[in-house]
């Protein structure tokens, strides 16, 4: 359920910023930036390091990237 919650993120990601017409190469950086999320929040649980992982903390990774991580992580400190 997790990779599926990132992986329709990362694929919302994409429509939205092919809606607003930004340049492929953009997009990519974008999405490689998710996939560094993801990537990084899947290390940081499996190491036990870190947020557990809910919906929530993967849709945010998927959608903002190390951004979304970030900010996962400070509410989750915070709450």
């Amino acid at each position: 359920m997790d990779i599926l919650t990132f992986i329709i993120g990362i694929l919302i990601l994409i429509v939205v910023l092919k809606i607003i017409s930004f340049p492929f190469k953009l997009i990519m950086k974008f999405v490689i930036n998710s996939i560094i999320g993801g990537v990084i929040l899947a290390i940081l649980s499996y190491i036990g390091i870190g947020i557990p992982i809910y919906w929530w903390t993967v849709a945010l990774t998927g959608i903002l990237g190390v951004p979304g991580l970030v900010v996962a992580i400070v509410i989750s400190i915070i709450l």
